[in-house]
C-alpha cells in the first residue's frame, strides 16, 4: 500500500493544475480584448454614452431564458438592487442561507430589513424545506435561497411556499452560472435572479453583477435603482423617481462579460462533467459524503465540497485536507469556517454606528437569535467540510488524480490519525 505523503511517501500528484496565466484559472483571450478596444476606440467608458452595456443587459438573459437584466458593479449590488426593486418595509424579515458571503447578507441589512437564516440539507447544501417554512412569520417578506457551489435549490418547495405566505424570492445565484433545475436556468425561477462577476466565478469581469427578472415592473425599478432614481441612465431631462444608489457598471467591465459569454456554456458543462467524473470515482469510498444533486439538477461545481465522517475515519478534518495537499491536491477545510451569523457583525447587532438598528424595530424577545445552535445542520457541514476546486481547463487524467488521492488518504487513514 503507497505511504501516504504527509508520512514521506511519493506524492500523487506533482505538476500544478490547469491555470490560464492568473489566479482564478478564468480563460481570456482576443475577445474580451477586441470588446475592450472598441470601448477604448470610442471614447465612452461610461454606460449614458456606449453600447456595451446595454448589448450585455440584452444578451445574457437571453442566454438563461429571462427577459429583463441590470448590469451592476458587484455581485452584492446585484442582491441589493433586487431588494430595492421590491423595497420591503424597514423591519421585514429576509430568510436566507447560514453558508454564504457577506454579500448576501448586506443589501438586507441595508433596506432595514432583519436576515434570518433557515438550516440546509447536508445531502445538497441547500434549504431545509421544513426548517425554512419553521422561520416564516407575519414579518417575512422575502426569501433569498443561495444556490451553493453550483448546486440548485429545490425551487418547486420554494416557490409554493412564497405562492402560500405571499412572499417574494430572489434566486442568490453568485455560484451558479449554468445550474439547470428540471430545464430551467437558475435565477429564472423565482421573482428575481443575481449573478456575481467577481474574479473567482465561473465567468468575470473582475467584479461585477447581473440582475434578472421577467417581470417588467420589477426590472423598470431594478434599473432605477442602480441609477439613483433617475430614469434612462441620464439621458433625458434630470428627474428622481424613486430612491436608489449608483451601481452603474462601466462599459469596460460589461466589454470583458461580453467576451466572457462566448466561454459559458463550455465553462458550466466542463464544471458538471468533471465534477460528475470525480463523484463517481470515489462514492464507494466509507466515511466520505460526496455532493448530491437532487433528480431534475445539473450542478455545476464552483467548487466541489466534499464531507467527511470524521468519526468513521477517525481523522479530523483539517488533517484530511492537509494530506491531500501533500498528495499534490489543492484542498481547504470548512469554507467560511462557521455559519455567517456567527461572525461578531451580526452576533454582535452592530450595523449603524452604535444603535442597534435595524434590530431594535423589532421587541426584544423577538429578535433573531444569533448564536451556536440556530442551524445545526449547517454547523455540521461546515465541520465536516473539504472543499476541492473544479476548473474547467481540468482534463479527465487531472480529475483521476484527485481521485486517487482521496482514495489513497482514505485506505492509509490510519497513518494520519493523532495520539
Amino acid at each position: 500500500m503507497p505511504v501516504l505523503a504527509l508520512r514521506g511517501g511519493a506524492p500523487v500528484r506533482r505538476k500544478p493544475f490547469p491555470s490560464i496565466g492568473n489566479r482564478s484559472g478564468r480563460t481570456f483571450d482576443e475577445e474580451e480584448m477586441r470588446h475592450l478596444q472598441e470601448v477604448m476606440a470610442s471614447g465612452a467608458l461610461s454606460r449614458a454614452f456606449g453600447t456595451k452595456v446595454k448589448q450585455l443587459e440584452e444578451e445574457f438573459p437571453r442566454r438563461i431564458g429571462a427577459r429583463y437584466c441590470t448590469a451592476s458593479t458587484s455581485g452584492t449590488a446585484a442582491i441589493h438592487i433586487a431588494l430595492g426593486a421590491i423595497n420591503p418595509e424597514p423591519g421585514s424579515e429576509v430568510i436566507t442561507g447560514p453558508i454564504t458571503d457577506m454579500g448576501t447578507v448586506i443589501p438586507i441589512l441595508f433596506q432595514n430589513c432583519i436576515p434570518v437564516f433557515a438550516d440546509l440539507e447536508p445531502e445538497t447544501l441547500t434549504f431545509d424545506l421544513e426548517d425554512l417554512e419553521r422561520r416564516i412569520t407575519e414579518r417575512t417578506k422575502v426569501i433569498i435561497p443561495v444556490h451553493l457551489c453550483g448546486n440548485a435549490n429545490d425551487m418547486d418547495g420554494i416557490m409554493a411556499l412564497a405562492e402560500r405566505y405571499g412572499l417574494w424570492v430572489i434566486e442568490d445565484c453568485s455560484q451558479a452560472y449554468g445550474t439547470l433545475y428540471k430545464g430551467r436556468h437558475v435565477g429564472t425561477i423565482g421573482h428575481l435572479g443575481c449573478f456575481s462577476l467577481q474574479q473567482s466565478k465561473h465567468i468575470t469581469a473582475g467584479e461585477g453583477g447581473l440582475t434578472v427578472t421577467n417581470d417588467p415592473h420589477l426590472a423598470e425599478r431594478a434599473a432605477l435603482f442602480a441609477n439613483k432614481g433617475w430614469p434612462n441612465y441620464g439621458q433625458g431631462g434630470r428627474d428622481y423617481v424613486m430612491f436608489g444608489t449608483n451601481y452603474r457598471m462601466t462599459e469596460l467591465q460589461a466589454a470583458v462579460v461580453l467576451g466572457q459569454l462566448t466561454k459559458l456554456e463550455r465553462v458550466t458543462e466542463a464544471r458538471h462533467r468533471w465534477g460528475t467524473l470525480l463523484t463517481e470515482s470515489i462514492c464507494d469510498l466509507p466515511g466520505l459524503r460526496p455532493p448530491v444533486a437532487r433528480p431534475g439538477v445539473r450542478h455545476t461545481y464552483w467548487f466541489y465540497p466534499l464531507q467527511i465522517d470524521q468519526k468513521a475515519l477517525g481523522v479530523s478534518t483539517d488533517r484530511f485536507a492537509e494530506a491531500l495537499r501533500a498528495e499534490g491536491i489543492p484542498a481547504g477545510a470548512h469554507y467560511i469556517g462557521k455559519p455567517i451569523f456567527l461572525f461578531d457583525l451580526l452576533r454582535e447587532k452592530r450595523i449603524y454606528g452604535t444603535s442597534r438598528y435595524p434590530f431594535d424595530l423589532l421587541p426584544p424577545e423577538e429578535e433573531p437569535r444569533y448564536e451556536p445552535g440556530v442551524t445545526p445542520k449547517a454547523e455540521r457541514i461546515l465541520a465536516d467540510l473539504v472543499q476541492i476546486p473544479i476548473n474547467e481547463n481540468y482534463t479527465e487524467e487531472d480529475v483521476r488524480d484527485i481521485a486517487t488521492a482521496i482514495r489513497k488518504v482514505v485506505e492509509n487513514r490510519e497513518e494520519l490519525q493523532e495520539g
